[in-house]
């Protein structure tokens, strides 16, 4: 049974840091990464990893996130600086299975900038 287990949300001024975790279990992964979903608005991509670390940011967080991936642990990390008011959304890890087309997704967590 495939799991992803996220971590690390919360409240955070703007300005302010915060490291999101997602711990993945049950199959063999490829790409890792993290989406986010504002009120009203539709799921977004926020940056990818390979099984070989190779990284893509949106544009809207180059400079200021920076996704990272402990292979042995099955984990993927988005540290997030220099927050603004405007990345607050719940975000989502995703994992794609490694051999097969199968796509899973985290349960989500809050992330909320107060300006």
């Amino acid at each position: 049974q495939v799991q992803l287990v996220e971590s690390g949300g919360g409240l955070v001024q703007a300005g302010g840091s915060l490291r999101l975790s997602c711990t993945a279990s049950g199959t063999i992964f490829g790409i890792m990464g993290w989406y986010r979903q504002a009120p009203g608005k539709q799921r977004e991509l926020v940056a990818t990893i390979t099984s070989s670390l190779r990284t893509n940011h949106a544009d809207s967080v180059k400079g200021r996130f920076a996704i990272s991936r402990d292979n042995a642990k099955n984990t993927v990390f988005l540290q997030m600086n220099s927050l603004k008011p405007e990345d607050t959304a719940v975000y989502y890890c995703n994992a794609q299975a490694r051999f097969a087309t199968d796509n899973y997704w985290g349960q989500g967590t809050q992330v909320t900038v107060s300006s």
